[in-house]
């Protein structure tokens, strides 16, 4: 009896607990969680100064477009990149505020603001950049920018 009683009591907790477990593998495979969290990973990374996997963000067919600048390509925003990073004159660090992230299918776009705030030379100086951000899911699973567009916050 005793024992009849403990298997029922061990399948009632496992019941219990498995809709905990189904929730967490759900959130981790969610898309917006997981493109949220590659942004933030980035930053942690650009902040940081990890330069090894700084490109990884991006795809290789990225285009993009900054305001006044020609459309731009992933070789010259990773060389861009890499450049900013190895620059010890200076400091350049991000900060990040999601605005929304809207996932259809394989593409995903995410409203943002990215904060710069560059210090050197005994200056220091902030810009807010709004942006859209365009996600394609890639063969491996991953989602990595695709497009992008973003322009200075007028004061």
């Amino acid at each position: 009896m005793n024992r009849l009683f403990l298997r029922i009591a061990t399948v009632g907790v496992a019941l219990t607990l498995f809709p905990c477990a189904l929730n967490a593998a759900t959130v981790d495979n969610d898309p917006a969680s997981i493109i949220r969290s590659a942004l933030e990973q980035w930053r942690v990374d650009f902040n940081s100064r990890r330069a090894a996997h700084i490109c990884d963000l991006f795809a290789p067919d990225l285009r993009y477009d900054f305001q006044g600048a020609p459309e731009r390509t992933y070789p010259l925003l990773c060389a861009r990149l890499h450049r900013a990073l190895a620059d010890t004159t200076q400091s350049l660090s991000y900060d990040l505020k999601i605005k929304e992230i809207i996932v259809s299918g394989d593409l995903a776009i995410v409203r943002l603001t990215w904060r710069s705030t560059l210090a050197g030379n005994g200056k220091q100086e902030s810009n807010n950049e709004t942006g859209l951000d365009v996600f394609g899911r890639q063969p491996d699973g991953s989602w990595k920018i695709i497009r992008y567009i973003a322009y200075p916050e007028k004061d």
